[in-house]
């Protein structure tokens, strides 16, 4: 499978995350060809604010392989991980991290800042950024704008 394969698996998490009313990010480990954890933004209806995309998938791996070091592992992610899901990835040794759309607001792999960059850490994941981009963007963009669409007619109906 391709880098974009993946993403798509991603991509469909992403939808299951928007059906239940939270932010569209989706996220798959992989290792050796095949998928072993899977995640879905779920911090509203987990009332958990660590409950990211990537926080899950990560989880999930974890669990399945019994270990929470994920050496050899990578991440796919339709969302630019935030700094405290790049800790994460650094933590668990994740070796290759794939996302599709960049946070300009709160991006720690290369928008806002860069933590993989940073040579004095003991961990340097490698990143691949824009893999179905504009699909990941998109799906996100939509989001949102039907969300303030929402606002603004609840808006005008009750005030």
């Amino acid at each position: 499978m391709t880098d974009a394969d993946y993403m798509r698996h991603a991509l469909e998490l992403a939808g299951q995350a928007q059906r239940a009313g939270e932010v569209p990010v989706g996220a798959v480990v992989v290792k050796d060809g095949e998928i072993i954890g899977r995640g879905f933004n779920a911090p509203i209806s987990r009332r958990d604010p660590s409950a990211h995309a990537e926080m899950l998938a990560l989880r999930d791996a974890a669990q399945n392989i019994g270990n929470y070091r994920l050496v050899g592992c990578q991440l796919f992610v339709t969302l630019e991980p935030c700094l405290m899901c790049a800790g994460a990835i650094m933590h668990a040794r994740i070796a290759r991290l794939v996302y599709g759309a960049r946070d300009p607001k709160t991006g720690a792999c290369g928008s806002v800042m860069n933590v993989f960059a940073e040579q004095r850490l003991n961990h340097h994941t490698e990143v691949v950024v824009g893999v179905l981009g504009n699909e990941c963007g998109l799906m996100l963009s939509n989001f949102f704008a039907l969300r303030r669409l929402q606002q603004k007619t609840d808006h005008e109906e009750f005030g």
